[in-house]
């Protein structure tokens, strides 16, 4: 049977997510990106267990280049950024009509939260839109979710928040090292460093903030 997925490949695994068999390959390359996996995938156990030594030097890479775009973070805003990115990629696998989601996209969008929730800090209340509409579209529903995950937190979320997003603001424009050199661009790199989390840590169930 041929692959559901890429429609090459002969079907090899069985996949809990999707209902039916995908190619090795399709699985291990859409595994948690494309691919909503659930914990008890025996696939998704055995490669957070026994990465590859390739995969394990792309691991030190890929997070070598995300502390330093997030710079100094704590654990709460460690885990506030996995909740963050994981939105912003289920958002960019949709289509709903909208342009495909880019580096540019995702830069404008956190840029024009975290600058609501600085200007609300100094106690002023102003909604920062921007231009693109694909940009606009993630920004309001990002924006709708940080609002239901830092509800009741107030002031203090959303200082944190804003960190973690300015952080993701300067990955996306590329003005962290090792980013939007040639060929790797930020939206790639945060769906390896989401693929590649281990599989009891991908999904947080709550925020504990400091």
């Amino acid at each position: 049977m041929t692959c559901p997925l890429c429609r090459q490949r002969k079907a090899k695994r069985a996949c809990p997510a999707l209902g039916q068999d995908i190619c090795p390959v399709c699985c291990g390359t859409k595994r948690l990106v494309e691919i909503n996996c659930p914990t008890t995938c025996v696939y998704l156990e055995s490669a957070a267990r026994h990465p590859a030594a390739v995969v394990k030097r792309q691991q030190e890479a890929d997070l070598t280049v995300l502390m330093g775009a997030l710079g100094r973070v704590s654990e709460p805003q460690l885990e506030l950024f996995f909740l963050i990115q994981s939105f912003i990629s289920r958002f960019g696998a949709k289509s709903d009509g909208l342009g495909r989601l880019v580096d540019a996209d995702v830069a404008e969008a956190v840029g024009a939260i975290a600058a609501s929730f600085e200007t609300a800090s100094r106690g002023v209340l102003y909604e920062h839109s921007v231009a693109s509409p694909t940009a606009e579209h993630l920004r309001r529903d990002l924006k709708e979710f940080l609002a239901h995950v830092g509800r009741g937190a107030g002031t203090r979320f959303e200082r944190m928040a804003a960190e973690v997003l300015r952080g993701i603001e300067r990955a996306a424009k590329h003005e962290a090292p090792g980013v939007g050199s040639g060929t790797i661009d930020y939206l790639s790199l945060a769906a390896r460093i989401l693929q590649e989390r281990p599989p009891d840590q991908h999904q947080a169930s709550s925020l504990i903030l400091p």
